[in-house]
């Protein structure tokens, strides 16, 4: 997992040569981050962090970005501020859109000096009655709150005003806390009970008796033997009915009413995951086989052919581009000439084409068409003569032989 993370801020640092350790703006929104890792130990100097519409359900692992000016945590599973202390130069805090229901934990904010704006909006807590209050009376360094700026005079009284404010969000605060206890259980308790569901599917599913058979002698029971020896009408059936299936329970899932909790966040994470899987194998089935090229025939005779196979990967982890070309095992390293410029590459494979008889080199001759620009060669045969008519865009240096 911690080289995978490492290659995902690599890509995103493309504007610093994909050097990590002196970045100072980093961009990892929309990634379906889980847990921060490795970030203060690999990026010391970042001074801004983009980390919104993630999953992280927790903040750790900044504490050491000295530097750290900006911090955008909005649209993530985060129920309390931890973690920050060490986060000296922090002026500006976005947690907008999270689960913090945790409205105390603030106070670990009274740390950072130099915060001077801070998003709450649309967390639990901003519905507690005194929330604003509590903000602006418990961090005094603040200038703004939720976009909107803290005047003197609301400072004055939300201290003023403080013992009894605190109180009642300490009540709420418990309150929330014991509510989302009961969420998690029945959370986890869903889980489990899907995870059983998908069980006893797997165990119904035909070709499943709760055995496995590994003697290719031993007789199959006759559920089995029956389903292996189904018509090709009945299997389609059966497939058709078992993607209606899937269809139903997709579309279940969507209607189904939920919850707005980091678990149901993670649970429609995992069904799209489970969606998108699904439609890759899809996809992979319907894919034609491309049959193999055949180069030699069976008693040993050289075909031609008109272009060699090659593929084209971007290595991201590398950050390099690879060509592989498909040369000949046998052919002499001497014919290939490589020619590699900034934004293309030449490769010149110097074969030969095999011809179907015998000709006479010295009586042949090769010339251009002034109007079709295909260039033709006239070989003798030591007994008649050979024609070949290359067309324009196809080089007799694409052709390989032996």
């Amino acid at each position: 997992v911690g080289w995978q993370f490492e290659d995902l801020i690599r890509r995103n640092a493309e504007h610093n040569d994909c050097i990590i350790f002196s970045l100072e703006e980093l961009s990892l929104h929309q990634q379906e981050i889980e847990k921060l890792e490795h970030i203060d130990k690999w990026c010391r100097d970042l001074k801004i962090l983009y980390l919104q519409n993630n999953l992280i359900g927790k903040i750790e692992n900044v504490s050491r970005l000295k530097k750290l000016e900006y911090l955008n945590l909005a649209l993530n599973n985060i129920e309390k501020i931890e973690n920050l202390e060490g986060c000296e130069r922090l002026t500006k805090l976005d947690l907008t859109v999270n689960f913090i229901g945790e409205l105390s934990s603030i106070k670990t904010l009274q740390h950072n000096i130099h915060l001077k704006e801070l998003f709450l909006v649309g967390n639990p807590c901003t519905d507690f009655d005194g929330y604003r209050q509590f903000v602006v009376a418990t961090l005094q360094q603040l200038k703004w709150l939720d976009g909107k700026e803290i005047e003197r005079s609301e400072r004055i009284q939300a201290l003023q005003n403080y013992p009894v404010i605190e109180q009642q969000v300490r009540e709420q605060e418990n309150a929330y806390c014991l509510k989302r206890a009961k969420d998690k259980e029945e959370a986890q308790r869903k889980l489990q009970e899907e995870h059983e569901d998908e069980d006893k599917r797997k165990r119904s599913n035909p070709g499943f008796d709760g055995r496995w058979y590994t003697d290719i002698n031993a007789t199959l029971p006759s559920s089995l033997e029956s389903n292996h020896l189904q018509a090709p009408e009945i299997q389609e059936e059966e497939h058709n009915k078992k993607k209606l299936d899937e269809n139903e329970d997709n579309l279940e899932f969507w209607n189904k009413p939920s919850l707005f909790t980091p678990e149901s966040r993670l649970e429609t994470l995992r069904h799209i995951e489970k969606q998108r899987k699904k439609q890759e194998k899809l996809s992979e089935r319907k894919k034609k086989v491309k049959p193999p090229r055949i180069l030699i025939t069976e008693d040993g005779k050289a075909l031609n052919v008109n272009e060699l196979e090659f593929s084209l990967k971007d290595d991201e982890k590398r950050n390099q581009i690879i060509l592989d070309l498909a040369v000949y095992r046998y052919m002499d390293t001497s014919l290939i000439d490589v020619d590699v410029q900034p934004m293309y590459v030449r490769v010149l494979v110097k074969g030969k084409l095999v011809l179907p008889a015998e000709v006479k080199p010295d009586s042949s001759s090769a010339k251009r068409s002034q109007t079709t620009g295909h260039l033709v060669i006239c070989m003798p045969k030591v007994g008649n003569i050979i024609w070949l008519n290359f067309k324009s865009g196809y080089s007799p240096s694409r052709m390989v032989g032996q």
